[in-house]
């Protein structure tokens, strides 16, 4: 599918993509300043945004759009794209990583143990799948305690853009929902295990004791890195800091 974007800027080139429920808006405030080093493409995936959406929403059709989208640009350099995602956004990348060539990929705020992820969710299926208002709820739920330190008036703007769609929404968690733990984790360590590029995973929400050990150890060329105490959106809260990390670590800066 081709999703309604933006290209902003010249350079090598560099790909953001958001969070559930959110657009290519919620990058808004950064996109003019990596354009200043970067050809920018902001995406915004099936079902959200101005994109239409789809018959199915797993991580490699969604993976699958972004390249689409990326090859109708005309950018010669889709095979060196620095792929920049938070949220559903890293798993996306994630998944664009095992399957396409890329520079590097950057993770913000996603962790991929799917099976400690699906503990949580559980507890709000119920709502997630009842009527509107239980759906609008359980969204309310998801989202209200991951402020961390954005200020009131940043997450009020993402607030006001998000636009969760209900089958929208559980046909992205659906796999979460219908697997066991142990297939969670084998779909997620035969996906990482595709990974060669370097992978920056950069999380403002600790990921636990352990991740760090077990995502170095699937994927080699990964590093994990915690900003203690900022909440979900650690690139929206310490925007210069997130640059300054893009800049060291990007292989071509």
């Amino acid at each position: 599918m081709l999703l309604a974007h933006e290209i902003v800027g010249d350079g090598p080139l560099a790909v953001v993509v958001h969070g559930i429920t959110e657009s290519r808006e919620t990058w808004r405030p950064l996109i003019g300043r990596l354009a200043e080093h970067y050809c920018v493409v902001a995406v915004d995936l099936r079902g959200h945004g101005q994109s239409p959406a789809g018959d199915a929403y797993d991580p490699l059709t969604l993976a699958g759009d972004v390249r689409e989208t990326l090859a109708a640009t005309g950018h010669d350099g889709i095979d060196e794209a620095l792929l920049i995602g938070h949220s559903l956004g890293g798993i996306v990348v994630s998944a664009y990583g095992a399957m396409f060539p890329s520079r590097a990929i950057v993770n913000v705020d996603q962790p991929l143990r799917l099976s400690a992820f699906k503990e949580g969710l559980s507890q709000l299926e119920p709502l997630l799948k009842g009527d509107t208002d239980s759906f609008a709820m359980a969204i309310g739920l998801v989202f209200g305690s991951m402020a961390g330190a954005l200020p009131a008036d940043q997450m009020a703007r993402i607030d006001a853009l998000r636009r969760p769609d209900q089958s929208v929404v559980l046909g992205i968690w659906g796999t979460v929902f219908d697997s066991s733990p142990a297939d969670l984790d084998a779909q997620v360590d035969a996906l990482v295990g595709a990974v060669t590029v370097p992978y920056l995973a950069l999380h403002g929400m600790d990921p636990g004791d352990d991740y760090g050990a077990w995502l170095t150890g699937a994927v080699p060329s990964a590093s994990v890195e915690v900003w203690p105490d900022v909440g979900h959106y650690p690139h929206l809260v310490h925007p210069d800091r997130f640059l300054g990390r893009i800049a060291d670590f990007d292989p071509a800066r």
